[in-house]
């Protein structure tokens, strides 16, 4: 399903996390997930940015649920974890044996791949200014992108939800320019980045964990207190980063990569918050 085709343009389902696997069963159901899913593969994107525990990374809790919903529905479908992080000390496995994943996807019998080190292709578009060439692995051509972030302020684009979530997919290779950060040539105009980034591919559907959050930064700081206690869904990924952007207290408005997406890659406003 297409933004463009959806006729859930600024819908967002939310529901208590009192269980995540009942909680995302019943907020799946009723965005008719399985029944716009054309596609073979579905790729399972969580924000493994860094070798760190939950809440600054998906739990990997939350990343099972989705699998065994997907199970259920949609037994023929091929389904793959993937990610890309950020670190230059250790790979993607590295995230994934801390974390547990290796462990839940063996059980599973689920599949992980490192997105640092796929095949690319590169693109380019003129209405891109910040990324007119963009490097990505050529597999998200073939996939239903579902993305699984977690709610989280960020030092320096103030968010980090479903669009931010995207900048586990370029490559390394062509995104590091010094530093001790395996994409840090983001940093340079990041909202600009996360926008145009999200102009060349961006999560066919999002399921955002927001049990806890991280109040002030992405990778150090407070969680909310009291946690927010909720997860979301929503076919729109402006709608549910805007969403995100008012369980942390923020203007979607004064967020760049949301503000310039609203109206071309989704809805920020009004949002029609469904709450189950």
């Amino acid at each position: 399903m297409k933004f463009t085709e959806c006729a859930c343009r600024g819908t967002v389902w939310t529901t208590k996390c009192d269980s995540r696997l009942d909680g995302v069963a019943n907020l799946f159901s009723h965005a008719g997930l399985e029944h716009h899913i054309n596609q073979p593969t579905i790729l399972i994107k969580p924000n493994l940015v860094e070798a760190l525990q939950p809440p600054i990374t998906t739990p990997v809790e939350i990343v099972e649920a989705v699998i065994l919903y997907l199970k259920n529905k949609l037994p023929d479908k091929r389904i793959i974890i993937g990610e890309g992080t950020g670190s230059t000390d250790y790979d993607t496995f590295h995230c994934y044996d801390l974390l547990g994943y290796i462990e839940m996807a063996r059980g599973n019998d689920v599949e992980l791949i490192d997105l640092n080190k796929e095949e690319w292709i590169m693109r380019e578009r003129n209405d891109c200014p910040r990324w007119p060439q963009m490097y990505l692995p050529k597999l998200l051509d073939d996939v239903f992108l579902l993305s699984v972030p977690v709610l989280k302020a960020h030092s320096l684009s103030s968010v980090t939800l479903t669009m931010k979530n995207m900048m586990g997919c370029p490559p390394p290779a062509h995104y590091q320019q010094g530093g001790h950060w395996g994409k840090s040539s983001f940093h340079a105009n990041i909202q600009d980045a996360v926008f145009d980034l999200n102009q060349y591919r961006t999560p066919d559907f999002s399921l955002l964990d927001a049990s806890i959050g991280m109040a002030q930064a992405h990778l150090w700081g407070p969680q909310c207190d009291p946690p927010i206690g909720k997860i979301a869904v929503s076919w729109d990924p402006v709608a549910i980063d805007s969403y995100g952007c008012r369980l942390l207290g923020k203007d979607y408005t004064k967020i760049g990569h949301i503000s310039k997406a609203n109206g071309i890659l989704g809805c920020a406003e009004p949002l029609e918050i469904i709450t189950l």
